[in-house]
Order: C-alpha cells, then structure tokens, then sequence
C-alpha cells in the first residue's frame, strides 16, 4: 500500500473529478465510491496510472479551495504526452505560465518533460539560463523551443 495518498477535498464534484482524471491518465482507474444520501457521488479512490488518491466532497465551503501552493508534477516524455496532459487537463480551467495550469476543478498541475529538468540543472550555466528564459515565454512547454535554447 502507498504510504502517502493525496486527499482531495471538493465542493461537490469527487465523482466528476474521478471520471475526468481517470479518462486522462493511462492505466487509471476509479477503485471505489461512496454515496451520498441523494446516491451521488460523496467520496472515493482512484487511481493515476498507479497512483492512489482519495476524495470528498465537503461543500460548499470556503476552506476546501485549491491553489498553486500545491501541484501535481507530471513528467511527459514527449511533445505528445505534454500536448495530451496540458490539453485535456487544462479543458474549462486556465493555462499558466511555465507549463502550469490549473484544471476545471482548479487543482493545479505542472506537465514537465524530464529534458527541461536536465538542461536547467546540468553544469553550464549559461545554457541553463538560456533554457529558462525560454521556459518563462512558455505556456504549455515545447521540447524543440527548449532544445534549441541550449544549443
């Protein structure tokens, strides 16, 4: 069993979120549910290509909100996996800067090819920093725009 499990807590849409996060990520899936007096939706698990996450609907209330001081990292080895991740998940929600975004339920994602990470950290700084001021004039990431700042 994973030792940590993200808990996320919606207003009143943990059985949309499940549908919407399972339809996206390969080998995912909802493993449970749990209804509401109405038979809704109250509460579930789920997984994202492997990994557990749980949810509630707690709402409305005003604490239970989303925001860009937690993410979730996704690494997308390619320009269509980061197409396919920053598209669908980014549909009725808003595309940020740097390969954010934060998707219709307003839980924030960062869709990261593993390249960017090795260009931004490896020994030459100078092209590091060419690749980061490419980066910042990104919305969704493009790994040709990245490559080509390094060179």
């Amino acid at each position: 069993m994973q030792k940590i499990t993200p808990f996320l807590m919606f207003n009143n849409q943990a059985g949309e979120a499940m549908e919407f996060y399972a339809s996206i990520f390969p080998n995912s899936k909802i493993v449970s549910t749990m209804p509401a007096p109405d038979g809704s939706v109250a509460a579930g698990s789920f997984e994202l290509d492997g990994a557990r996450f749980n949810c509630y609907n707690a709402g409305p209330h005003p604490n239970f909100v989303f925001s860009q001081g937690v993410s979730f990292m996704i690494y997308a080895e390619t320009q269509d996996e980061i197409d396919h991740y920053y598209n669908k998940l980014s549909e009725g929600g808003e595309q940020l800067p740097c390969g954010w975004l934060a998707d219709k339920f307003g839980l924030s994602w960062q869709v990261t090819p593993p390249v960017l990470m090795q260009l931004i950290s490896g020994a030459d700084r100078e092209k590091a920093e060419r690749v980061t001021q490419a980066m910042f004039k990104m919305t969704k990431i493009i790994i040709a725009d990245l490559e080509a700042a390094a060179r």
